[in-house]
Formats: structure tokens, C-alpha cells, sequence
């Protein structure tokens, strides 16, 4: 099985400029913990709610003045929509991310893979050993 046929679409994304309270109001909605950040060249970063929420308890700032350049984690790691879903949760456990980023074959943004779209759409078992090297302490 590969990754582009579990994967959500559309993927939602933010851009570095966006106001990050404008990003937050668009996970909010969207029942999201995580935004690709995308920029022409492509995926240049990915912004969580940790992050928002770090971001605000570290600083006394409003999130309506700050981009989301500054609050992103910088890169993103990344699978294809030509993976398979093996490969994709292989990526997940080393790198200890619970989604990725999906790209197409021109370096594009085209979907999102979650933890939860490899165990509702092909397989627990291997969720479940994803989620154990995601949670192992490093």
C-alpha cells in the first residue's frame, strides 16, 4: 500500500508571513495540531500546536504580531506519495513524528500522513510499533 492512498486531502498549510494567530484560528477550526509551512520552493518548515503554545508561555507576546516564521520548527521531514506506508512509518519512528508531510513527485505538497491514517486505513500493528519508537526516550 502506498502513502497517497491513505493520505488526507487537501493538505492545510500555513506561509512563513502568515500571522501565526491566523494559523492558530485555522488548526483551531480544522481540529488540527499541525500546518507544512510552504513557501514557492516549498515545504520549509512545520508549525505544531507545542509550538504555539511554547511560544506563549516562553514569551509575552501576541501571537496576531508574530509570522509564523518565528514560531515554526525550521524543516520538516517528509515522505512521498510513492512510499509505502512502511517506509513512511519507518520515517516516523527514527525522526519520532507522529505526521508527515506528503510530497508529490515535483517536490510538492500533496496531502498529510498521520499515525491514525496507518492504523485506520492499513494497518495497527504497524501504527502501533510507529507510536512505540515515536514515544521512546531518545
Amino acid at each position: 500500500m502506498l502513502v497517497q492512498e491513505i493520505m488526507t486531502v487537501p493538505a492545510r498549510f500555513a506561509r512563513p508571513q502568515d500571522s501565526a494567530a491566523s494559523a492558530a484560528e485555522q488548526m483551531k477550526s480544522l481540529g488540527i495540531g499541525v500546518l507544512p509551512v510552504v513557501e514557492a520552493e516549498g515545504i520549509v518548515g512545520i508549525l505544531t500546536d507545542r509550538d504555539l503554545v511554547l511560544t506563549l508561555a516562553g514569551e509575552n507576546q501576541q501571537l496576531e504580531r508574530l509570522p509564523v516564521a518565528a514560531v515554526m520548527t525550521a524543516g520538516a521531514v517528509c515522505c512521498r506519495t510513492c512510499d509505502s506506508i512502511e517506509t513512511a512509518a519507518a520515517l516516523m519512528g527514527d525522526h519520532q513524528v507522529r505526521r508527515l508531510p506528503v510530497l508529490d513527485g515535483d517536490g510538492n505538497l500533496a496531502g498529510l500522513l498521520s499515525v491514525t491514517d496507518i492504523a485506520v486505513h492499513a494497518s495497527e500493528r504497524l501504527a502501533g510499533e510507529a507510536l512505540g519508537e515515536i514515544a521512546e526516550y531518545r
